[in-house]
């Protein structure tokens, strides 16, 4: 079984969706223009760029969309030159695009479907006001039968609250199990980062609700919630966030420390670790990145075990194996020098980006004066 050597977030800027949901990140932001970006390079450039000899190993690809990610016509075919080139691939989606799912069980060999991942996001609410809640579950059941593995989450929110056992009565039935339960968050980002659970009741009735889906997921969550990480994280060494349409890779999601992998394919990739310089106030992405080790040191569950359920079956053995690994088993740990070179490198990040942040900031005031004054 092959063993896990990096992790790559990987971002689709498109914000066309075909629902709305009051929690969404996008519209929180007042990003939903309904655009789908072009790729900046070709397939094949890209296929060259994310080959296992130039990643040091097989990678797990992560792919979201700003909006849904299968809109896109181009995503599938990103996803099969990552199959192809020997990775496994997590697509998360709002699971309502039938011929997607169509596309790839007819498109993708056996061998690729057992390589494929599925986050099918329960937005439990538009799903019922537009009708196609049974279309939702029907694909999920199509993707598990081809031999796919999948996690259904629901995010967590108020309006919720009155449906929440009609909604376990409902996945016990279809996927023969309780979703787990994703932490949904208001965000400010500029000029500075503040973040609150997604609840205009008491924490404490956010956290028992969730509490009541003994979701792994939402436990792991709300465990690492706005706590600060101070250990030797190893993302830009072992695990990067990336722009599937410019091609700009990052080592986390608050560095200002870049490269365009898709730019030069010969050109290795970006190697420096954060270390003690994280530029967030906690770990986004816990769930992803500590999950998988990016900070060794901290003894975590696996990836698998804060998403499957077993007594469902939601992933297949390849799968589980797969994802039960963890980064530091295969790479190497710095010595001295390198974690000096990280901590040189971090002070100019923790500049940079407060300066980015401040430019932003700046911008956004300038724009909104604007409006006004027309």
């Amino acid at each position: 079984m092959e063993r896990i050597s990096k992790f790559i977030e990987c971002l689709i800027p498109v914000t066309k969706c075909n629902i709305k949901c009051s929690y969404c990140y996008v519209i929180q932001e007042n990003r939903r223009e309904g655009i789908i970006p072009e790729l900046r390079y070709d397939l094949d450039t890209m296929q060259k760029a994310m080959t296992k000899e130039r990643f040091g190993g097989v990678c797990y690809f992560s792919i979201c969309g700003a909006g849904e990610t299968l809109i896109p016509e181009y995503t599938i075919d990103i996803v099969y030159r990552l199959l192809e080139n020997g990775h496994y691939v997590n697509i998360t989606t709002n699971g309502t695009l039938s011929r997607r799912f169509d596309e790839i069980l007819e498109r993708f060999p056996k061998e690729f479907l057992e390589r494929l991942h599925f986050a099918f996001s329960l937005h439990y609410l538009e799903l019922k006001r537009l009708g196609i809640l049974d279309k939702f579950f029907e694909n999920i059941n199509k993707i598990k039968e081809s031999g796919c593995s999948f996690v259904v989450q629901l995010n967590m929110c108020d309006e919720y609250y009155p449906y929440l056992e009609e909604i376990k009565t409902m996945c016990m039935n279809k996927v023969q199990a309780l979703p787990q339960v994703a932490v949904t968050r208001k965000e400010i980002k500029y000029p500075k980062m503040d973040i609150k659970l997604h609840t205009n009741k008491s924490e404490k009735e956010y956290i028992d609700n969730g509490n009541s889906f003994d979701s792994p997921l939402f436990d792991f969550t709300m465990e690492n919630f706005k706590v600060k990480r101070t250990e030797f994280c190893y993302a830009g060494e072992w695990s990067y966030q990336l722009n599937l349409v410019s091609g700009l890779m990052k080592r986390c999601y608050c560095s200002c420390v870049v490269q365009n992998i898709f730019k030069n394919i010969k050109k290795p990739i970006l190697s420096c670790a954060v270390g003690n310089y994280c530029n967030s106030d906690y770990c986004f992405n816990s769930s992803h990145f500590m999950s998988l080790g990016v900070i060794p040191e901290l003894e975590t569950p696996s990836y698998a075990d804060l998403r499957d359920r077993p007594q469902a079956e939601w992933y297949n053995d390849r799968m589980r194996s797969f994802l039960s690994g963890k980064l530091k088993n295969t790479n190497i740990e710095y010595g001295s020098r390198e974690k000096i070179k990280s901590h040189i490198v971090g002070i100019y990040d923790k500049v940079a980006y407060k300066v980015y942040l401040e430019l932003v900031a700046f911008m956004k005031k300038k724009k909104e004066k604007g409006k006004f004054e027309n």
